[in-house]
């Protein structure tokens, strides 16, 4: 979700890579659902391991919780959001979290392209 914001809302004043340290197969269907109520639509995104090659091409990188698995280069920013996971959650529950991101996202934006 936080990739879908900031590529949506920073357009191609950003390049994202999404990644996780353990990703599932497929995108959880309410994450999908709750995005498009934002307009954004995530249909055919498939999940992506996290590389150490893409953590060394990014200036910026976001993790939420992954703990000694995701690489760490030196002179890289490393943000933490710790957020809970949208896995088995209801459409409310996924909501929340959707709203905090965009949120963090947006903040994140604001400090990026001051």
């Amino acid at each position: 979700m936080a990739a879908a914001f900031l590529t949506h809302l920073a357009g191609d004043r950003v390049d994202v890579r999404s990644a996780g340290s353990e990703p599932a197969d497929t995108l959880n269907p309410a994450v999908i659902e709750v995005m498009a109520e934002k307009g954004i639509d995530l249909t055919g995104f498939i999940p992506k391991l996290l590389t150490p090659d893409a953590v060394h091409a990014s200036d910026v990188v976001i993790t939420m919780g992954c703990g000694d698995t995701c690489p760490v280069f030196p002179g890289k920013t490393y943000l933490d959001w710790p957020l809970d996971d949208p896995a088995g959650q209801s459409l409310n529950p996924v909501r929340a979290i959707r709203d905090e991101i965009e949120q963090r996202v947006r903040g994140l934006l604001a400090e990026l392209l001051l």
